[in-house]
């Protein structure tokens, strides 16, 4: 529903703990997104979250972390729960990494500081519309530092070319380059790098990537 072009105004509704802030919200996206965005409805009570998406078919909502009788995370999952194809966007007044990771825990497919400058939500509502997630760079960061820790015993088990692949898949190395540096075949180097995949424990290169600057390989 959200990867098309955009031919209509996509809906949005606004969970905010104050009605000012959702009424600047709203003034702010009809100057600055052409049209692009259509505020629906707005609310400053977590229990309406989940009617308030439902009466308008919202395709993005935006939910305030503080919000009273239900606090914010409750009010996420809810309408995560009854309405899975809305895209959330967490706000908090407050730059938590803690709290912003239970937002994305709890099913908001994105989290921004209310303290941001206010033009800085228009690109996030826009990249969330059209299927990515969104997240601050100390927040992926923070995320990443303690989604997986190194394993012990991993290093001991690869031998020096298995290292000096993972050193090239860390620095994003397609098949034929990783061919020519190992002076393989394309399939050599394909079956080596689903070879060190299992050894290593990661889904994919990206991952490889990510547990390759944890190992301390990204300078080998």
């Amino acid at each position: 529903m959200l990867s098309r072009m955009h031919a209509k105004p996509l809906v949005l509704v606004i969970v905010a703990d104050h009605a000012l802030f959702a009424q600047g919200l709203e003034l702010l996206l009809g100057k600055r997104t052409d049209g692009q965005f259509e505020v629906a409805g707005c609310t400053t009570n977590g229990d309406e979250a989940v009617p308030l998406v439902g009466k308008h078919r919202a395709d993005i909502a935006t939910i305030d972390l503080a919000l009273p009788p239900r606090g914010g995370l409750e009010a996420i999952a809810a309408v995560r729960a009854v309405y899975p194809a809305t895209r959330i966007l967490a706000l908090s007044g407050t730059e938590d990494l803690s709290l912003a990771e239970r937002s994305l825990r709890a099913g908001a497919d994105g989290f921004m500081a209310k303290s941001a400058d206010p033009d800085a939500l228009v690109a996030p509502l826009l990249a969330l519309a059209a299927g990515m997630k969104v997240v601050t760079k100390d927040l992926l960061e923070a995320l990443l530092a303690g989604s997986r820790k190194p394993e012990d015993g991993v290093l001991e088990r690869l031998d020096s070319r298995d290292l000096d692949l993972w050193g090239l898949l860390a620095h994003g190395l397609e098949t034929a380059e990783l061919a020519a540096r190992l002076l393989v075949s394309e399939r050599t180097a394909k079956r080596m790098v689903a070879s060190l995949l299992n050894k290593i424990g990661a889904a994919n290169r990206i991952e490889a990537a990510a547990l390759a600057g944890r190992y301390g390989l990204l300078d080998r």
